[in-house]
């Protein structure tokens, strides 16, 4: 089993779902049950699905969730256009969030390579 507390791309997904709670704080309460709520669980799967995978026995089933984990953080970018396109989120804070969540995106993609590309299909136990 792999540690997934050793993966910073985790720890920073983690940072990425706080700011977007807080973001999301500000929204009014008619999206409460809308796009705010389905932008906080996408943020939180990101991390979510990175410690999942990362106590699958394989890394083909390692790489499956991190593929998870990087839907998820797609879905928050087009999410946070829509919010911004709604005049919910600044530009200025709309785009430190992009920015951070792209950098999440290629290190998943990277992590997600990596691991598809180790013919290692051992079991860790």
């Amino acid at each position: 089993m792999r540690d997934f507390r050793k993966y910073d791309v985790y720890h920073d997904a983690i940072e990425f779902a706080i700011s977007i709670y807080k973001t999301t704080g500000s929204f009014p309460d008619a999206e409460k049950f809308n796009l705010v709520s389905q932008l906080q669980r996408a943020a939180v799967s990101i991390s979510a699905n990175v410690a999942e995978g990362a106590g699958r026995s394989t890394s083909k089933d390692f790489a499956r969730f991190i593929s998870q984990s990087l839907g998820s953080a797609n879905e928050c970018e087009t999410l946070l256009v829509i919010a911004s396109r709604l005049n919910l989120v600044a530009d200025l804070e709309l785009n430190h969030l992009i920015e951070d969540l792209q950098s999440i995106q290629k290190r998943l993609a990277g992590l997600r390579k990596t691991l598809l590309s180790s013919n290692t299909s051992n079991k860790y136990h």
